[in-house]
C-alpha cells in the first residue's frame, strides 16, 4: 500500500480519484524543480477548500449558538485562521507527504505554517469534490471545529494581549509589561524575543519577526498559564 492510499486511513476517508487526494500535497514550488510531474499543484483545490471551510464553519455556529453576528465572526476567524488550521493539518501528519522544493523542504516557522494551512484547505477542497459536501462537512467538524468550545471559554478569539491585560488588571491590578529579550538575524529578517512580566515576574516569552508579532506570542504563552493557575 502506497504512503497515501494510507492517509486515508488517517482521515477515514475513501477516495474515489487517489491522484486528487496525492494533488493536494503538491507545492508549486515543486513544479517548478520537477516540470514533468504528473500532477498540477494544489493551489486551485486551496481555492475551493477555503470557501468550503467557511461555509461550515459558519453553518456549525449558526446551528449551535444563538450568539449576535459580531460574537459568531469573531469566533468563525478564530477557527479558521492559519495558526488554528495549520495546527490541524500537523496533528494529522500532512507534513509528511508534502511535494516540496529542496529550499521549501527546509522552511520552518511561519512559512512551513502557511504550507500546511494552505494544504490543509486543498485537503478540504479534494474531499469536497471526490466526496461531496456531506463529507467535506464530517471531516471538518471532527477535526477542526472540536475547538470551539475551547476557543469559547479561554477566549482565544480575542487579542491576546488584549485578554491578558484583561485578566491581569482583574486579577493582580497590575498591567503588564513587555521588554525586549533579544533579537537575531539580519535586517531583513530580524526574529526577536519578547518577555512578559506581570510586576516581577516573567509569565510569558514569545518571539516573532517583529516587536508586535513577538509580544502577541508572549501574551498568548502568559495566557496558556494564566489558564491553568
Amino acid at each position: 500500500m502506497s504512503k497515501i492510499e494510507d492517509f486515508q486511513k488517517t482521515i477515514n476517508v475513501q477516495f474515489k480519484n487517489l491522484d486528487l487526494l496525492e494533488q493536494v500535497f503538491v507545492h508549486r514550488s515543486y513544479l517548478n524543480e520537477n516540470p514533468g510531474f504528473k500532477l498540477d499543484h494544489n493551489e486551485r483545490l486551496e481555492f475551493l477548500g477555503d470557501a468550503v471551510l467557511e461555509l461550515v464553519t459558519t453553518e456549525y455556529l449558526y446551528s449551535n449558538f444563538p450568539n449576535p453576528e459580531g460574537e459568531l465572526t469573531n469566533w468563525r476567524s478564530a477557527l479558521v485562521k492559519g495558526e488554528r488550521i495549520s495546527q490541524v493539518a500537523a496533528e494529522l501528519g500532512l507534513n509528511d507527504y508534502l511535494y516540496l522544493s529542496k529550499g521549501e523542504a527546509q522552511s520552518i516557522g511561519k512559512s512551513r505554517q502557511l504550507i500546511l494551512a494552505n494544504t490543509f484547505e486543498a485537503l478540504i477542497g479534494a474531499i469536497f469534490l471526490d466526496q461531496g459536501y456531506a463529507s467535506a462537512q464530517d471531516f471538518i467538524t471532527k477535526n477542526l471545529l472540536k475547538y470551539t468550545n475551547e476557543i469559547i471559554e479561554k477566549k482565544l478569539y480575542r487579542d491576546a494581549k488584549s485578554s491578558l491585560q484583561e485578566i491581569s488588571q482583574d486579577k493582580y491590578s497590575i498591567t503588564p509589561n513587555y521588554s525586549l529579550i533579544s533579537e537575531s538575524g539580519p535586517d531583513h529578517d530580524k526574529i526577536f524575543v519578547i518577555g512578559v512580566n506581570i510586576g516581577e515576574n516573567l509569565v510569558g516569552q514569545g518571539k516573532g519577526s517583529s516587536k508586535q508579532e513577538a509580544e502577541q506570542d508572549a501574551a498568548k504563552n502568559a495566557l496558556e498559564k494564566i489558564d491553568l493557575a
